[in-house]
């Protein structure tokens, strides 16, 4: 048995080009990439992934990886898969502002606590809501739609020296507005109930000037802010489940404005 160059190449290619695109996937995606996980980790399920969807996948152009074609095939594959990472990013980050905001309200802005996942500092009731989200992703399969979705846009998008297109760009940019979006549709119930609650205090301070508004503001504020949130918990679950249909159906509107080569 004689093996070739040009088959070892084939080899090589059908593996590399996908392994990086999904490799890219996976450091940016929530969960899969969290700074919990080892880089070791990360990589062995990149690899894992990619052998399981070779035999999905389109064959690969015939280039040399170590050409200037080869490399620029290699940078497009990283670019896609970071931007579909990203979109699902911008999901969990859309969770985590509108934790924010409640905390805010709550008067507990101020209470920081370390996020192992991205290694930075939230605020305490941001980490609530992203252990929930992430609870409620895995609970509904989000990690499966996820790959089923990557592997998706090797069909729509196959191995070729193009990324995304013009549309696709804007695509990407416009959906960083989701953080916004999503997080008021989140705190909204919370918040506004808060809102009402520092409005009547406002109306206290001014009927009883002589009432210490702020030894008594805090801490009922602060109890009100709980009792909201438990209130409002059964809705999280389904506004999360839209939120995530809708960054699935931007990374396949993504993908489909892309150039296919």
């Amino acid at each position: 048995m004689t093996v070739s160059m040009e088959q070892l190449t084939g080899w090589v290619t059908g593996f590399l080009w996908p392994f990086f695109r999904i490799a890219a996937v996976v450091t940016m995606a929530p969960i899969l990439g969290a700074k919990t996980n080892p880089v070791w980790f990360r990589i062995g399920i990149a690899a894992a992934l990619t052998l399981v969807a070779m035999p999905l996948l389109p064959p690969g152009p015939g280039v040399d990886p170590v050409s200037a074609e080869g490399l620029l095939i290699t940078l497009c594959q990283i670019v896609i898969g970071l931007a579909i990472g990203f979109v699902v990013r911008m999901a969990f980050a859309a969770i985590e502002t509108g934790g924010a905001l409640i905390g805010q309200s709550m008067g507990l802005g101020f209470a920081q606590m370390m996020d192992p996942a991205n290694g930075v500092t939230v605020p305490v009731i941001s980490q609530f809501y992203t252990l929930m989200a992430t609870l409620v992703f895995l609970g509904l399969d989000g990690h499966l739609v996820l790959i089923e979705v990557l592997v998706e846009s090797f069909r729509v998008i196959p191995v070729s020296p193009h990324a995304l297109g013009e549309q696709g760009l804007w695509l990407l940019l416009s959906w960083a507005g989701w953080i916004f979006k999503g997080a008021v549709i989140i705190s909204l119930p919370a918040v506004a109930a808060l809102l009402l609650v520092n409005i009547a205090f406002g109306v206290m301070s001014r009927a009883a000037p002589q009432l210490n508004i702020f030894a008594i503001g805090f801490p009922v504020s602060l109890m009100l802010g709980f009792v909201f949130m438990l209130v409002s918990l059964p809705l999280f679950a389904p506004q999360f489940s839209d939120l995530m249909n809708q960054a699935f159906i931007g990374i396949r509107g993504l993908i489909a404005e892309a150039p296919s080569g």
